[in-house]
């Protein structure tokens, strides 16, 4: 039924004295108990007698025998064992449906007085149809579950993506900073007469010969302000009117 053993179901095992042939499991740790021990002894008879009188007698006895098993199995109360938080029912499993059949039709009241016991009587179809819905129910819990964690992750990645975004503007805003503050000490040390890229250019002016020259984005803020370091030019003295010859 796509059920898997160890997780969905256990066979043989011993609860509080008490050992079921298998236990379902469910959703929100509750079980379902399933009962197979069902004695077809009186049913073999029935099949192999000889004649009609013996069929009868062994059918009466089978059908007894099975209202007999679902009184026992009541009185287990499965329900109220340690370690086991079972459903109020057992499931009665009659491996061969023909013999369920036969039951049936001797003592009619058979499955109604099974389920007023809390008994459940299933066949093979029944059960597997039964195995098949629990199989689905955990199907859709694992798809509850798996919803429930993908929320869960979602909400965490976007409370991550928040944080860094909030450190991301934080260091926008320092590089801002910095960016003034760099242009800012590049004035101080490129503009005017008096600033330290002048004063040190004037070195190599007076005849001081380094092996390596400024920044040419440095100098050329004091090429293009030639004047700052240089007298102005004295003005051109006119020059000397010379006599007219025809005079």
């Amino acid at each position: 039924a796509g059920l898997e053993e160890g997780q969905q179901y256990i066979l043989q095992e011993t609860f509080d004295h008490q050992r079921p042939d298998a236990v379902i499991q469910l959703p929100g740790d509750r079980q379902i108990i399933v009962d197979a021990k069902v004695s077809l002894t009186a049913y073999e008879r029935h099949c192999s007698a000889e004649n009609e009188t013996e069929g009868k007698q062994a059918l009466k006895e089978h059908a007894a025998s099975l209202r007999a098993h679902v009184d026992g199995l009541s009185g287990k109360n499965y329900q109220d064992i340690e370690g086991i938080t079972s459903l109020d029912f057992v499931l009665l499993f009659v491996p061969i449906e023909p013999a369920f059949g036969a039951a049936l039709r001797q003592d009619p009241d058979l499955y109604d007085h099974a389920f007023r016991k809390n008994v459940i009587l299933v066949t093979s179809t029944t059960l597997l149809a039964t195995l098949r819905t629990v199989e689905n129910v955990w199907r859709v819990e694992k798809q509850n579950l798996n919803a429930e964690e993908i929320a869960r992750q979602a909400a965490a990645l976007y409370d991550k993506f928040e944080g860094f975004l909030g450190n991301l503007e934080v260091v926008g805003k320092s590089l801002d900073k910095a960016s003034v503050a760099h242009q800012n000490a590049v004035k101080q040390l490129k503009t005017g007469k008096g600033s330290l890229v002048t004063r040190v250019e004037n070195f190599r002016k007076l005849g001081v010969k380094p092996k390596k020259e400024l920044p040419a984005s440095f100098r050329e803020e004091i090429e293009g302000n030639p004047a700052d370091e240089k007298d102005p030019p004295a003005p051109e003295e006119p020059e000397p009117e010379t006599p007219d010859d025809s005079t």
